[in-house]
């Protein structure tokens, strides 16, 4: 397991003692969202289809759509602003895990199980619809907001593989005006930017409870969160909520 954008909530969420239950605790079995990840970067001239599309994308409600920014082409002459090495790494797992023969841009991820070149609306909302299909092993995630805290409770699945549960804070909206490189003298709007993506508890079937400080879960220059269960820690998204 990976640790990406690591802050001192990893600390004070796995400081906490989960609550864990022999028995599942009844969920309401509504479709969950599947988890989009879009590989852009600034320095790349073919990404800017890709953000509008994420942005189209991150309307839908049944779609959980994040921008994971990566520094592969930052020797091009642009430095991409939101990039971090964790993505670009992330992103090379993926490449390893499905197969594919190299890292490029743009890349969207389809609940880490297929991918895509990022502009293709017509391949990423045939796999979105595919894989809404085979969502039978779902498991149940929900955020419950009290006074001061905020709950993240995963429900107990039994014979399913290790799982990270990965907590994901992100800014919704980004404005980046471009200077240098392939997309120099563009402002481009960047969609849920993903600023903090943070493993906070091991799951292997058993239902988890997770409680945390609202404060320190949504601080000042946050606006989105979101909880993804995920085999192996890339592997196929076995739940999702967003808070």
């Amino acid at each position: 397991m990976k640790n990406i954008l690591a802050t001192p909530l990893v600390a004070l969420a796995l400081s906490m003692s989960p609550a864990y239950a022999g028995n599942s605790t009844a969920h309401d079995q509504t479709a969950r969202p599947i988890v989009i990840e879009l590989f852009t970067s600034q320095g790349c001239s073919s990404c800017p289809p890709a953000d509008r599309l994420l942005g189209k994308l991150a309307t839908r409600e049944d779609v959980l759509a994040l921008s994971l920014p990566v520094n592969i082409w930052d020797y091009l002459g642009w430095e991409d602003t939101l990039a971090t090495p964790a993505f670009t790494q992330r992103q090379r797992d993926y490449v390893a895990r499905l197969g594919g023969r190299t890292v490029y841009t743009p890349q969207m991820v389809i609940d880490g199980v297929a991918d895509a070149v990022g502009s293709r609306e017509g391949h990423i909302t045939r796999a979105i619809s595919l894989r809404q299909e085979m969502k039978h092993n779902d498991v149940p995630i929900h955020f419950a907001s009290n006074d001061d805290t905020i709950t993240l409770t995963v429900a107990a699945k039994p014979g399913l593989h290790h799982a990270t549960l990965w907590l994901v804070r992100y800014t919704r909206e980004t404005d980046v005006k471009i200077r240098r490189g392939e997309n120099a003298g563009e402002t481009i709007t960047y969609t849920n930017v993903v600023r903090d993506m943070t493993p906070v508890a091991m799951w292997s079937g058993e239902t988890l409870t997770l409680t945390l400080p609202k404060n320190d879960l949504m601080p000042e220059g946050f606006d989105g969160c979101a909880a993804i269960l995920q085999e192996d820690g890339i592997g196929p998204v076995l739940g999702a909520a967003i808070l």
